[in-house]
């Protein structure tokens, strides 16, 4: 198998731009993603949903789903003011990324992959709300995008991205573990460069490329800090990659656990045996959402 470098890598993502599946709501989008929550304007996110009856049936999915507590949601209005505007735009990217991705590329099983992702983006945002997080819907955000490098080494380099994964479900150790050891990188710098490439919001960039390495964060600490907490603790609850992790995990003594608690005293109080029974109550509900949002056969319908 011919080794990949991270050039090679850098040099399909700028060519990503070009690629026929890639929505034309993706430039418009990120521009939207990149202002502050007071400027959006709800008609230019029903305008960018619309674009698409798929995307569309999508937001209704979301917006009925039990997991955000909705009434029955009929229009695509209702829906995007019921989810919210930032949640939408989260939906709308993570529509377009699945396109990205022809079925036969991917290493990992894919529903497996986003259901991770969104329990991700709903752990993050739950705990951005229980410690007083002003941003709980940019942790969200960030939580459903964190391994975007995931998609990036799935599509760039997918023999020896499924090799690794096979590495890591056989020695039962953490992802990034198996990437760095049979890649020479790992989903982290991957997703890095597509979400410079893309210009996404800087402090969602930085939760991609550090929610391994909280300590490395230079900004967005206390984001980065939550969307790694959500990731272990997602992974911990059979909401990982498909594989088993041998890891233990002592929170408490967690870096990201210690960022938090400095700036969030209300962290302290945080019932941590209850969110994740949380987690594991939800389950159901985040297996029949990913299914309706993220199955290619449900996209085709």
């Amino acid at each position: 198998m011919t080794p990949v470098s991270l050039d090679q890598i850098r040099r399909k993502i700028q060519e990503m731009d070009t690629i026929p599946s890639i929505p034309a709501i993706v430039q418009p989008l990120t521009a939207l993603l990149r202002l502050p929550p007071e400027q959006v304007r709800l008609d230019a996110v029903l305008e960018l949903a619309s674009r698409d009856a798929t995307i569309s049936a999508q937001c209704l999915r979301m917006a009925n789903s039990p997991l955000f507590g909705r009434r029955k949601t009929e229009t695509l209005r209702s829906a995007v003011l019921a989810l919210g505007l930032k949640r939408v735009e989260g939906i709308l990217l993570g529509c377009c990324l699945t396109r990205v991705v022809p079925a036969e590329k991917w290493a990992m099983d894919a529903l497996t992959f986003w259901r991770h992702s969104m329990g991700c983006a709903l752990v993050s945002q739950k705990l951005a709300k229980l410690i007083g997080h002003p941003e709980p819907e940019k942790a969200y955000l960030a939580g459903l995008l964190h391994d975007l490098g995931v998609l990036v080494n799935t599509l760039a380099c997918t023999e020896a991205f499924g090799a690794c994964l096979k590495a890591a479900a056989q020695s039962r150790v953490a992802l990034d573990v198996a990437e760095q050891k049979h890649l020479g990188f790992t989903h982290r710098q991957t997703g890095r460069m597509l979400a410079e490439q893309w210009s996404f919001p800087g402090d969602v960039t930085e939760a991609i490329a550090r929610h391994h390495n909280v300590e490395l964060a230079a900004t967005a600490q206390d984001l980065v800090s939550l969307v790694h907490l959500s990731d272990l603790l997602c992974r911990l609850r059979d909401l990982g990659y498909g594989y088993y992790e041998a890891v233990g995990v002592d929170l408490a003594a967690d870096p990201a656990w210690t960022v938090l608690l400095e700036r969030y005293p209300k962290l302290a109080a945080t019932d941590i045996a209850r969110l994740t029974m949380d987690i594991d109550g939800a389950m159901e509900d985040i297996t029949a959402l990913v299914d309706a949002v993220f199955n290619p056969q449900h996209s085709a319908a």
